[in-house]
């Protein structure tokens, strides 16, 4: 894990002047079973009263309402003026106090963008990523930026774990071959130089996989036969 991240509350964080960023595990929650215990998913087969329960300690740990939508492998954006539900985004950016940013993610990478003035969260699976989901999500803080912008990679599946099939190869068939190791993929340096392709001028790692991460402490579809929660990458002004 490099700086600027920290172990707080059992997650992790990293602040950015006027904005903080989270990626939880899933510690501190009151879910059971596959879903133990922060599991932030309402598509799964948890209790949906706990869900909501472990939502809950996510806006407390924020001191904001959360703002999220319903992933879809794409690219659309969603700007939030308020919590709530989005509908159909894989990423939601704000330029408002009292507002948390908020992806889902069980391997697929949660990735932060920080401007002076607003931030967003965005959900980047392979399927995302060659989408363009992290364009979308540069180009709908343009307006905001008023100075650089910042990235923060969360917890995914990383080159080490992340074996793919020829679709996916064939996906990214125009990066250079350093992100490649046989049938593995690096999707968290994807995103990097996708992110400073589009103007990004810091890229922080966490550098956490989620599927070998020592002591399970984050939801993995794969290394958990898909049976499993969600954690959750959250991003809020301060």
């Amino acid at each position: 894990m490099d700086a600027p991240f920290a172990w707080r509350d059992q997650h992790l964080a990293a602040d950015f002047g006027s904005a903080r960023v989270l990626f939880t595990t899933r510690a501190g929650g009151v879910s059971g079973g596959p879903y133990a215990s922060l599991n932030l998913g309402t598509n799964t087969d948890d209790d949906p009263a706990k869900v909501a329960e472990n939502r809950q300690s996510v806006e407390r740990l924020a001191g904001a309402g959360l703002a999220l939508g319903r992933q879809v492998h794409e690219s659309h954006v969603h700007r939030a003026d308020a919590p709530g539900h989005a509908g159909d985004a894989d990423g939601q950016v704000t330029i408002n106090r009292g507002v948390a940013c908020v992806v889902l993610t069980a391997d697929c990478l949660p990735v932060a963008l920080i401007a002076p003035t607003g931030v967003a969260m965005l959900h980047a699976g392979w399927r995302g990523l060659a989408a363009g989901v992290l364009e979308e999500g540069v180009a709908a803080l343009q307006g905001d930026r008023d100075g650089e912008l910042v990235a923060a990679i969360g917890p995914g599946a990383g080159r080490c774990c992340y074996e793919v099939g020829d679709e996916v190869l064939a996906a990214f068939a125009g990066e250079a071959d350093d992100v490649r190791a046989g049938r593995n993929l690096d999707l968290p340096l994807i995103a990097e130089r996708r992110l400073r392709r589009s103007g990004v001028a810091e890229v922080h790692h966490t550098r956490v996989c989620t599927m070998c991460d020592p002591g399970d402490r984050f939801f993995s579809h794969r290394r958990d036969s898909g049976v499993t929660g969600r954690q959750a990458g959250v991003a809020w002004l301060t």
